[in-house]
């Protein structure tokens, strides 16, 4: 019984590590393509959350705060070899704005937010089950969605904020904007790049998590 036991767990344990590999393949299949990371005027937008929040779900916080460790390398990484004009908020090797060099905030702007996304998701799916019953699909399907949603605001939210807290002056200058209208800029950039970024994750996060779910259903249980 020990052994079938152990057996067992060894299974569970490899299933949990190949699923991890393949998103962090994903992720930096994505993030080094046109497909993960979109660039913009003045920003890239991203899809990258969306892996990092199925693994959170899948895998629990450990091993979804790895996946939004390699989101974020992937983005500084990509930042660094194809900037941006506002790529010296994720980069510390780009020069800011009027400076003649990059800054070390620009490291916690590209990977705590990102870390960060693969942790909030599991927590909300996880609250979500002890408010209703996981064997409702219904149910099921929208913690999937509202782990995805807050995903993606984790995200947005957290770069945008950082950005203004620590960058509102350099933003401004890139910007060719008062310094008073920053805020006003930056909440419409997370309305037009986050409303996007979480119905997508609202939608893929269910339909990939669902049948991986139901096929390997120990996963997420509380020992992630």
């Amino acid at each position: 019984m020990k052994n079938s036991r152990r057996s067992s767990a060894n299974r569970q344990s490899v299933q949990g590590l190949a699923i991890l590999a393949m998103f962090t393949s994903v992720i930096l299949v994505l993030a080094f393509t046109p497909l993960g990371l979109i660039d913009l005027p003045f920003i890239k937008a991203t899809i990258l959350h969306v892996p990092v929040v199925i693994g959170a779900v899948l895998l629990g916080p450990r091993k979804g705060a790895f996946l939004g460790g390699v989101f974020g390398v992937a983005s500084l990484i990509k930042n660094t070899i194809a900037p941006s004009a506002l790529s010296f908020a994720f980069s510390p090797f780009m020069p800011v704005p009027g400076q003649d060099k990059g800054s070390l905030w620009a490291l916690v702007i590209c990977l705590v937010p990102r870390i960060l996304v693969g942790v909030t998701p599991w927590l909300i799916y996880r609250l979500w089950g002890t408010l209703f019953s996981k064997q409702n699909k219904t149910m099921q399907t929208g913690g999937l969605a509202a782990a995805g949603i807050v995903g993606a605001l984790t995200n947005t939210i957290l770069v945008m904020g950082m950005i203004y807290l620590v960058f509102r002056q350099p933003y401004a200058d890139i910007k060719g904007i008062a310094l008073g209208e920053v805020f006003n800029v930056i909440l419409g950039v997370v309305a037009a790049n986050g409303v996007p970024e979480l119905l997508v994750a609202a939608v893929l996060v269910p339909l990939v998590c669902l049948p991986l779910l139901k096929a390997m259903p120990h996963l997420n249980n509380d020992k992630n």
